[in-house]
């Protein structure tokens, strides 16, 4: 009896079809004396390539000789475009479509990744010109660095909407900090954040009575007659989640 003929593709033509380019953007956020800051890069300045000069968020290709998945790929272009780590790193979402990037049909998967200001001093690296800490709006606005290379600003906006979507019952703000850190300057974080003041007292409470959140630190040497009590995360591979919200002011 002859063998049944199999419909399945042999490996040879299974993956003959076109594809498409594939990529991760992160937007990294940290706190400044003026709010929330994003770091960007300067695309290459050569006239062959997409958007020379302009401002992006760090990223690039998936490599799949180094990239077992899509965070590892965020991590690596990450440190190999701005030389900076990220303590916390989400995904976002995914965007695609063939007028995108000028190269061919891409996808992009979006992350926003958090780090304090003082231990994240930015290199350039990989093919970019520059990178530098911008302003931005808690609406994605970008002062000072124009409009963003590929469709960028869409994708910071997305970016920042996930964030305040989850401060209000998350520790994230946190993450934003150097440890160790005070409380005031924790309530800082989740009003820079939130766009808006919260109850000194209220927040005070409800901080310090989330299960797993902080932990003692000791006391921070300020001058201040009155030294404060420092804090640091209890723990840091991920957000705690609280069972109500700040209350606002």
């Amino acid at each position: 009896m002859p063998a049944k003929k199999s419909n399945a593709p042999s490996p040879a033509t299974a993956l003959e079809f076109p594809r498409p380019l594939v990529t991760v953007d992160i937007a990294l956020l940290t706190l400044s004396g003026n709010g929330l800051q994003v770091l960007l890069v300067q695309r290459p300045r050569a006239p062959a390539e997409p958007y020379p000069a302009r401002w992006a968020l760090p990223g690039g290709f998936i490599d799949v000789q180094k990239d077992h998945d899509l965070q590892a790929c965020a991590m690596r272009k990450l440190r190999e475009k701005t030389a900076v780590s990220s303590p916390y790193l989400e995904q976002v979402g995914s965007w695609g479509g063939a007028e995108r990037d000028p190269r061919g049909w891409s996808a992009t998967h979006v992350y926003f990744a958090l780090v304090p200001r003082e231990t994240s001093e930015p290199g350039k690296g990989g093919n970019a010109a520059d990178a530098r800490w911008f302003d931005v709006t808690l609406g994605g606005l970008v002062p000072g660095a124009g409009a963003l290379a590929f469709d960028h600003d869409e994708l910071l906006c997305a970016a920042l909407q996930r964030l305040r979507s989850k401060v209000e019952y998350t520790s994230l703000p946190a993450f934003l900090l150097a440890e160790p850190f005070t409380l005031p300057q924790l309530q800082g974080a989740y009003e820079a954040v939130l766009g808006r003041r919260l109850d000194r007292s209220a927040f005070r409470r409800r901080a310090l009575a989330v299960p797993g959140f902080l932990r003692e630190a000791g006391i921070i040497q300020t001058g201040a007659p009155r030294a404060p009590q420092g804090y640091v995360l209890e723990h840091r591979g991920g957000p705690v989640v609280f069972a109500r919200p700040f209350e606002p002011r």
